[in-house]
């Protein structure tokens, strides 16, 4: 499923869009998912991958 991070599961959320008159309606958050080739156990793969877990492993990798 493109819409969900395949490291942490990230899904979209809910909330409000709220007007000058304070006035709700629904919408939605998505994650920023991008598809990236990412090295896992000396193996390439491709993942469908959000944009904080990836900063995260490239954080890791360069330490």
């Amino acid at each position: 499923m493109a819409g969900q991070c395949e490291v942490c599961g990230k899904t979209k959320t809910f909330g409000h869009n709220v007007s000058f008159s304070k006035r709700r309606t629904n919408r939605d958050f998505r994650p920023n998912i991008q598809h990236k080739h990412v090295i896992i156990n000396g193996v390439s793969q491709r993942l469908h991958i959000c944009t904080r877990c990836l900063r995260t492993a490239t954080k890791v990798a360069r330490d």
